[in-house]
């Protein structure tokens, strides 16, 4: 290690040796992320320097490093396809659907953009096989100014990375929202005092008084890059008063103003040239050579530069430190900029590379140019086409801006705010309408731009406020756009749907708004028609409409419309198409990387398995779910773990999720959260057996008749009710449930005559309860048949029916047990020690194999191999075989065959 070295690693044995650790586990087999997190100049980059220097020295090991740049962060996959560059001789051992993603997001190839989780498993299979015979480590530095796609997709392998033999370290700078945050990390703090003062030491003239060195220590808080740096050029009487005169600015900016003082200091030509690379993200040598030439300036311009230290020439060009970059950028003057930028657009090849040619023409324009602005939106076009909607966004903004004429700049703001808005980024919508409508608008760009605000408030503010700005934009649309009229009435019937008891008003404003609209033959405007006629009509009228909308799901396409589809079938109590639609959703999503339907679409399963008794499975989507959820994933996640953990029974951390749920509910504005909550409160006390305090969460409940939640929750009042004494009660539920039943669905069957034999004649029960159990059993519904066991079997112990009552509790018993439902096992345990039976208690669904353990044996005995298994979980296929493994191990197996009876036996 060079004298230089082990200055800049002075005092960070603790990191080091931590980094040691990494580098032995990623040998063994193993992967690891960690994000090096601190202040600028607090010693990230040198921590990743030396780890670079020792993969180099190691033998079988491999090395890609990437860097993110403010000149390029509106760049799609920047800084990804730089590190992946290196590996993609590796790349045609992917999925053929992974390579053609990952081609067309390079732009290595033409085709259909691909979805962002696409592209996250391809460079996880990128990363995989690269690693196979060779480890391999990813260093990338400054990544908080990676591009969007860059960062999220990374973020997404490193939260999937597990036994490929690859390391992934993040170094990122703290700036108050850390943008990795959820990945294992490593905080870096300033130096110890002691460390502190000899590193100081090493970069003063000469001595200095103790006193005053004590304090420049302070005022540093130990960052070793400020004690380095900002001694320098100043002279031992400025040093005798600290670095106090700064005031409170952030030491960074200190920092950067130091080194802007020293490129103050040098050649007029010298400055130029550290602005040229400053400004040019690449760090292409030849390309600022060519910039360099038609500026007037030769190569030697860079020899005082590099005298003091701030850049080094070569391939690729390199800073001290980012902020030199900053400190050459910011402090440059606007003319000089413009003219470094026409050089660079210049010196660029517009055929190899057009879209960073159009960047710096948008940066070197004094004024409006319409065939910049053109060139731009170009851009935006190729960025749409690879998938990047963030940086079409800005290219258009950039382009609007440069618009001389009216129209087309007003066009071009309202593109830019429609690419905003799919790029899941709502805030700068607002603002970039606000410049849309100063131009001439058309009619339908005006109802377009309203849609997009109402749009854009409803991604923030997705409860009772969402409704009013959303019916207003599809009253514009009616005439001019009907289809995109009839989508934004849905939209607006989904935000009143989820504002539910917070906004009562709502659903019937939407329906009157909606109802005169022409109905259309698209899907959309199916579930259009029936919720408008729920709302208004009643459920039972909207029985046949809402089957007819189902049967107009027939295309994956359609499937983006999850939300309503999803709702009718349930509203229906039709499980079974409950089960398919969420299955195509599911596999439509993992196919197409459609982030938004997946992570609705992974919680709406794990419910309707939920009811077939596969708890297991429904608890392992939810995991899942978690690792990719997004904002319109969130509220559907919350609302399904609250049911799903009344359901198992767990009183206190059951009332944990369920308190959490109504407290989410209340803070947004999203009653039907609150529908939610109190309806799995009403499962989880029934199921203690505590049903004074179910009947209290289901009257709640009932309060306001939510679509789906409705019929659940009068199943559970109904039971409460008849067990406290509360016949009428009882009664008025047992009323709605006949109305349910007029859909015809088993489910809803079943649970019109579980409410018949509670409420009903003593001497029919019998007949009723087992005639429900015969409709839940042709349904698929495992759950209810269990419940309905467990009261037909009380019915009977209290009758002195022992034996009959016996039969009856220990089905019930058993199947709750298998299933996982806890409470309901426990009730029917208790029953049946009171019938005089022996019961020993069983650990109910004692785990076995972690939930990811779980979905994969359960993929393997389905007949996927490992490959298409990790494509479902996105995890690499080396991970997958590596879990596959221990699950042979933990269950006391050696084969894939083997698998099928292990599972069955738990």
């Amino acid at each position: 290690m060079g004298r230089e070295t082990k200055r800049r690693l002075l005092g960070r044995q603790r990191e080091l040796d931590a980094l040691g650790v990494l580098l032995r586990e990623v040998r063994d087999g193993r992967s690891r992320v960690l994000v090096l997190r601190g202040e600028a100049g607090i010693g990230k980059s040198a921590l990743l320097d030396h780890l670079a220097a020792q993969v180099r020295r190691m033998p079988g090991m491999q090395i890609v490093r990437t860097v993110g740049t403010e000149a390029e962060s509106d760049f799609a996959y920047s800084g990804l396809q730089r590190l992946c560059a290196p590996l993609l001789s590796h790349l045609d051992r992917l999925p053929q659907v992974q390579q053609d993603a990952l081609r067309v997001a390079f732009g290595l190839s033409a085709g259909p953009a691909p979805e962002l989780l696409l592209v996250g498993m391809a460079v996880l299979g990128l990363l995989a096989e690269a690693a196979a015979e060779t480890p391999l480590v990813c260093l990338v530095d400054d990544a908080q100014w990676l591009d969007l796609m860059s960062f999220r997709i990374l973020g997404f392998v490193g939260r999937r990375l597990d036994a490929e033999s690859v390391a992934l370290v993040f170094a990122e700078r703290v700036t108050g929202e850390e943008r990795l945050s959820g990945l294992p990390d490593l905080p870096l703090r300033g130096l110890a005092d002691a460390d502190a003062r000899a590193l100081l030491d090493s970069a003063l003239p000469g001595p200095i008084d103790p006193r005053v060195r004590d304090r420049i220590v302070a005022e540093t808080g130990g960052n070793p890059l400020a004690l380095l740096e900002l001694p320098q050029g100043l002279s031992p009487a400025e040093l005798a008063f600290g670095f106090g005169g700064h005031g409170v600015a952030p030491l960074a900016t200190r920092v950067e103003e130091g080194f802007r003082r020293r490129i103050d200091g040098l050649p007029a030509e010298t400055r130029t040239l550290l602005l040229l690379a400053a400004i040019e993200p690449v760090g292409d040598e030849l390309l600022l050579r060519r910039a360099l030439r038609l500026l007037g300036i030769g190569p030697d311009a860079a020899a005082a530069a590099e005298a003091v230290g701030l850049i080094r020439l070569g391939t690729p060009v390199r800073f001290r430190h980012p902020l030199v970059r900053s400190a050459a950028w910011h402090g440059a003057d606007t003319d000089l900029l413009r003219a470094v930028h026409g050089a660079l657009a210049e010196a660029t090849d517009a055929e190899r590379d057009p879209d960073r040619r159009a960047w710096h023409l948008a940066h070197a324009a004094v004024g409006p140019n319409e065939q910049v602005a053109a060139a731009l939106e170009r851009s935006a076009d190729r960025a749409l086409a690879r998938g990047g909607r963030a940086a079409a966004a800005s290219f258009l903004e950039r382009a609007a801006a440069l618009s001389p004429e009216p129209g087309e700049r007003a066009r071009r703001a309202l593109a830019a705010a429609g690419a905003n808005l799919d790029a899941g980024a709502p805030a700068g919508v607002p603002e970039l309408l606000a410049a849309a409508e100063l131009g001439p608008l058309d009619g339908l760009q005006q109802a377009n731009a309203n849609r997009l605000r109402a749009k854009a408030s409803a991604m923030t503010n997705p409860g009772r406020g969402a409704i009013p700005p959303l019916l207003a934009a599809a009253e514009k649309l009616r005439e001019l756009d009907p289809a995109a009229a009839r989508e934004t009435y849905l939209s607006a019937f989904g935000a009143a749907i989820w504002a539910g008891r917070l906004d009562e008003g709502g659903l019937r404003r939407a329906a009157e708004a909606a109802r005169d609209l022409p109905p259309g033959e698209d899907t959309a405007g199916f579930f259009l028609r029936a919720l408008v006629t729920w709302t208004l009509d009643g459920p039972v009228a909207a029985f046949p409409l809402l089957a007819r909308a189902l049967r107009s799901v027939t295309d994956d396409e359609d499937l983006a419309v999850l939300w309503p589809a999803a709702s009718a079938a349930v509203e229906l109590g039709d499980l079974a198409t409950w089960l398919d639609i969420t299955d195509r959703a599911i596999r439509f999503a993992r196919t197409t990387g459609a982030l938004s339907v997946l992570s609705s679409a992974l919680p709406y399963r794990a419910a309707s398995l939920g009811y077939v008794g596969r708890f297991s499975e429904a608890w392992d989507l939810l995991a899942e779910g978690a690792n990719v959820e997004e904002a319109t994933g969130r509220a559907t996640r919350m609302a399904t773990t609250a049911l799903l953990s009344g359901y198992r029974g767990r009183e206190r951390s059951a009332l944990e999720v369920i308190e959490a749920t109504e407290r989410e509910g209340e803070q947004h504005g999203l009653g039907r959260l609150t529908a939610m909550a109190v309806c799995a409160r009403a499962v989880l006390h029934n199921g203690l057996g505590n049903h004074p305090a179910a009947l209290e969460a289901a009257l709640r409940g009932v309060e306001y008749q939510d679509l789906v939640v409705h019929h659940w929750t009068c199943g559970e009042l109904v039971e409460a009710a008849s067990r406290v004494g509360e016949s009428a009660v009882a009664s008025r539920a047992r009323e709605r449930l006949a109305d349910w039943s007029r859909s015809g669905t088993p489910w809803a069957l079943g649970a019109k005559t579980v409410a018949d034999a509670l409420t009903g004649a003593d001497e029919q029960a019998e007949d009723r309860y087992r005639e429900a159990i015969d409709h839940f059993g042709r349904g698929g519904l495992d759950v209810f048949v269990a419940r309905t066991r467990l009261l037909l079997g009380e019915w009977l112990r209290r009758r002195n029916r022992r034996a009959g009552a016996r039969t009856e509790l220990r089905a019930a018993y058993e199947a709750s047990v298998t299933m996982g439902m806890e409470a309901f096992a426990e009730r029917a345990r208790r029953e049946l020690l009171a019938t005089g039976e022996t019961v020993r208690r069983r650990a109910v669904g004692a785990p076995v194999l972690t939930p990811q353990e779980t979905q994969i044996a359960r993929l393997v005995v389905a007949g996927h191999s490992n490959a298409e298994i990790g494509a479902q979980l996105f995890l690499s296929p080396r991970t997958v075989e590596w879990h596959l493994r221990k699950v042979f191990a933990r269950m006391g197996i050696t084969s894939r065959r083997e698998l099928d009876g292990a599972l069955s036996g738990r």
